[in-house]
C-alpha cells in the first residue's frame, strides 16, 4: 500500500501545508485503500482563518452586487471545466456512484448560477408609516463571516448550499468539512481561485467534532451554517448561543401511500428515494405507510422494482447503489435489522452486508415489511438503502402515522384525490410535501427545511431564501 498524497488546507487563498500537524488518512469506502491525507487544523489555523475571513469581508461588503455575481458565475464555470476529475475523487472518498458524483457536481456549479442570480434581485421595500414626515425602507446587508459544517453525504453540494449565497451576498466563511470526506472540496478550491475569488473569503479546515466546537464557539465567527444530524445541530446550538443559525438536521420522512394511490408509481418512488447514495440523504424513503387495501399490491410492485437496483464497485457505470460511507452508519444499519427481525418483522430482500466486497461497507438493498411504529425503523433515521413498509387503517391513521415522530423535514404523499392532496400538504408536519413523487425530490430553487416544533433545524436551504438567512435585514428610517 503506497502513502497517499497529503491535501494541505486551505486558508487565506492559498493551500498551506502543515508538516508538522497530525494527519489523518481519508479511506476510500468503495476499496479500503487510502485516497488522501489531510493535516488536522490546530486552533493557530483556526485564528488564521478567522483574521483571512475578517479582513478579507470587509472589502467583500463594498464590492458592487453585480461584480459579486460575477465572480459567482465563473466560479460556476470553474468548476464545470473540473467536473470529471472532482466527480471521480468525490465517489473514492465518499463511496457514490460516480453518476451521482457527476450530478452533484453539476449541481454545485448550478447553486452558484442561481445565487448569483437571486443576489441581483434581492430587493428591499419601501414600507408606509403612521407618522407621515418619516419615509421607512429596507435593504439586505452581509451577516459577516460565517462557520459553515457540512456533512460527509454530498461532500461538495452541500459546501455549495451556503457559500453560494453566503458569498453572493457579501460574507465571508470557514469550512469545516469532515475529515474523512474533505478532499473534494479541498480540490475544488482550484475552481475557486481560478475565477479570482479575493482570498480570505473562503478557508477550508477540515477536522473532528473538536475543532467543529472549537468553530462554533470561537469569537470570531459571526454565524452558524451546518447540515448533519439533529443530535449534532443541537450540541452545535448550545455551543453557539445567540450566533445566527442556518441549521438543516436530521430527517425521517414519510411517503404516505392512500388507498386510491397509483401503486406502480408508488413503489418505484419509495425504491427510487432508497438507494441513491445509499440511502444516506435527509429526506431518502426512510417510513413507507401504506393503506391496507392496497399492501400487497404495493409490496409486490415494491419488490419487482428493486430487481434494477444492481450493488457493486462505484465506479462500474452499471452501479446505481455503492457501498456506505462508513462503519458508523452501517452498523446503525445493523442494529435497526437486528432491531426489526427481534420485533416481527418480514425482511423481504436484503437486511445485511454482502460478503466478498473490497469493504465490508456494501449493504443489500432491503426492503422490510410488517414494520412496528415503534420499530427503531420506524422511530430513527436508518440513513440506509432500506424501504421499511408500516401499514394504516385508512387516512386518518396515515396521517397520525406519518406525524407520529420528532423530525419533520420532508414527506410524500400518493393519491389521485386533490382534497386528500391538500390535506396531507397542509396537515403533514414536515416542511415540504411532495405530491405523487418520491420523497427524495428536491429542486435548488424551493425553499428547503424542517417544520416547526420538530428537532429538523430551521431556516431554508434553497432558492432566495437562503439569501435572505445569511443576509441581515436593515431597516432606514428618514425624517423630512
Amino acid at each position: 500500500m503506497t502513502t497517499p498524497p497529503q491535501q494541505p488546507l486551505f486558508i487565506d487563498g492559498e493551500y498551506t501545508a502543515a508538516p508538522d500537524a497530525r494527519s489523518f488518512e481519508v479511506i476510500s469506502p468503495a476499496t479500503g485503500e487510502p485516497v488522501g491525507s489531510i493535516p488536522l487544523p490546530t486552533a493557530a489555523d483556526l485564528d488564521r482563518a478567522v483574521a483571512a475571513a475578517h479582513r478579507a469581508q470587509r472589502s467583500w461588503a463594498g464590492v458592487n452586487v453585480w461584480e459579486r455575481a460575477a465572480v459567482c458565475h465563473r466560479i460556476a464555470d470553474e468548476i464545470d471545466r473540473r467536473r470529471d476529475a472532482l466527480a471521480r475523487l468525490q465517489t473514492l472518498e465518499q463511496g457514490k456512484p460516480l453518476a451521482e458524483s457527476v450530478a452533484d457536481v453539476t449541481e454545485a456549479a448550478q447553486l452558484f448560477r442561481l445565487h448569483a442570480e437571486d443576489a441581483v434581485r434581492l430587493n428591499g421595500e419601501t414600507l408606509l408609516s403612521r407618522d407621515n414626515s418619516k419615509r421607512m425602507f429596507t435593504f439586505h446587508r452581509p451577516v459577516g463571516t460565517w462557520g459553515i459544517i457540512t456533512p460527509w453525504n454530498f461532500p461538495l453540494l452541500m459546501f455549495a448550499e451556503f457559500a453560494a449565497p453566503g458569498l453572493a451576498t457579501g460574507n465571508a466563511l470557514v469550512v469545516k468539512p469532515p475529515a474523512h470526506t474533505p478532499l473534494t472540496v479541498l480540490k475544488a478550491m482550484e475552481a475557486v481561485s481560478a475565477a479570482g475569488l479575493p482570498g480570505g473569503l473562503v478557508n477550508i479546515l477540515p477536522g473532528d467534532g473538536s475543532f467543529g466546537d472549537a468553530l462554533v464557539r470561537h469569537r470570531g465567527i459571526h454565524a452558524i451554517g451546518f447540515i448533519g444530524s439533529s443530535a449534532t445541530g443541537a450540541a452545535i446550538q448550545a455551543a453557539a448561543g445567540l450566533k445566527r443559525s442556518l441549521m438543516e438536521c436530521s430527517g425521517n420522512g414519510p411517503l404516505v401511500v392512500l388507498a386510491d394511490a397509483d401503486v406502480a408509481a408508488a413503489a418505484k418512488a419509495a425504491v427510487d428515494g432508497a438507494y441513491p447514495c445509499a440511502g444516506q440523504v435527509c429526506c431518502a424513503t426512510e417510513r413507507v405507510i401504506v393503506h391496507t387495501d392496497v399492501h400487497d399490491a404495493f409490496v409486490g410492485a415494491v419488490l419487482r422494482e428493486s430487481e434494477r437496483v444492481v450493488l457493486g464497485d462505484p465506479l462500474d457505470e452499471r452501479t446505481v447503489l455503492g457501498p456506505l460511507n462508513n462503519e458508523g452508519v452501517a452498523r446503525k444499519m445493523d442494529r435497526h435489522m437486528a432491531d426489526a427481525r427481534e420485533r416481527g418483522a418480514r425482511i423481504l430482500l436484503g437486511g445485511r452486508r454482502r460478503a466478498g466486497m473490497p469493504t465490508g461497507l456494501y449493504y443489500e438493498f432491503t426492503v422490510v415489511d410488517g414494520v412496528p411504529e415503534d420499530s427503531l425503523l420506524s422511530r430513527e433515521e436508518s440513513f440506509g438503502p432500506v424501504v421499511p413498509i408500516i401499514t394504516g387503517r385508512d387516512e386518518d391513521d396515515l396521517l397520525r402515522i406519518a406525524n407520529d415522530d420528532a423530525l419533520g423535514l420532508q414527506g410524500a404523499v400518493f393519491t389521485r384525490s386533490m382534497t386528500s392532496a391538500y390535506r396531507f400538504i397542509e396537515e403533514m408536519e414536515v416542511g415540504q410535501v411532495i405530491v405523487n413523487e418520491s420523497n427524495n425530490w428536491w429542486d435548488i430553487n424551493m425553499p428547503f427545511g424542517g417544520a416547526g416544533a420538530r428537532s429538523t433545524g430551521w431556516g431554508r436551504i434553497g432558492g432566495k431564501w437562503t439569501l435572505m438567512d445569511m443576509a441581515d435585514t436593515r431597516t432606514g428610517v428618514i425624517s423630512l
